[in-house]
């Protein structure tokens, strides 16, 4: 008997392996001759299910791994200008200790301080005249005023801008000639050296000796501040010889 035949039976299977993996469509016709040929049909069909399962695992990982990747660059970016910046603040507290001279801090043999608290200096040997060379601050400031004579308008002394609290230390041995208060200078000190020269030291926050103590050079002798008429802390430092102010910047060694 002659006719065209149908198309054959067979069974389709479709996997799914899921995320970028595409969609697998099998066609397997049947009856497969054998009991042989319907193993190894059921062995390849697990096989390439496994096999794209495997793959679709794989697919995800990488997916993962370069959301992790992304984030460490960005967490290294941000350490790069966290690194940039601290630099950065280096070099400004390097500049501004380059200012106030915070590096040249005197020999500790070159740094007095003043007697304990319930003691007093008066029964110290007489200090020998001396002459007021020593800078005054054990940092070296930086000078905002110079000395100027009353006929360019006055200001007897020079001004130094250094931090609220730094150690004021004696320009040379002496008596403390006065010691207090004044709406100007704010609390102050002058110091008689014995050689016909005077040092004032203004401005100050504390003082540290009192009116009549000896004090020895570059001991230190009160501590910066802002009082009086003064718009920052600053030492305003003067030398008086004979009672007619000198340009100390003539005398005294800058650090």
């Amino acid at each position: 008997m002659s006719g065209e035949e149908g198309p054959k039976p067979s069974v389709t299977v479709t996997v799914v392996a899921g995320g970028a993996t595409p969609v697998r469509t099998i066609r397997i016709p049947y009856p497969v001759p054998g009991r042989v040929g319907i193993f190894g049909g059921l062995l390849t069909l697990a096989l390439l299910i496994l096999s794209w399962g495997y793959f679709a695992v794989r697919a995800s990982r990488v997916a993962g791994l370069e959301e992790e990747i992304a984030e460490f660059q960005g967490q290294e970016e941000r350490i790069e200008a966290l690194a940039q910046s601290l630099v950065e603040v280096e070099l400004a507290y390097a500049r501004i200790r380059s200012l106030f001279g915070a590096d040249a801090l005197p020999a500790a043999e070159d740094l007095w301080l003043p007697p304990a608290i319930g003691r007093t200096s008066r029964a110290q040997q007489p200090a020998e005249p001396d002459l007021p060379t020593a800078w005054p601050l054990t940092q070296g400031g930086y000078v905002t005023q110079d000395q100027l004579p009353s006929t360019r308008g006055g200001h007897p002394g020079i001004d130094i801008a250094t931090p609220s609290g730094s150690y004021i230390r004696a320009s040379a041995s002496g008596v403390v000639a006065e010691a207090g208060e004044d709406e100007v200078y704010g609390y102050f000190l002058v110091l008689d050296h014995g050689t016909g020269y005077r040092t004032r030291y203004a401005h100050a926050s504390m003082l540290l000796v009192a009116e009549g103590a000896r004090v020895r050079r570059n001991e230190v002798i009160a501590l910066s501040g802002s009082t009086g008429q003064s718009t920052a802390p600053h030492l305003h430092f003067e030398i008086l010889q004979e009672g007619t102010p000198v340009d100390p910047l003539s005398l005294v060694v800058w650090p």
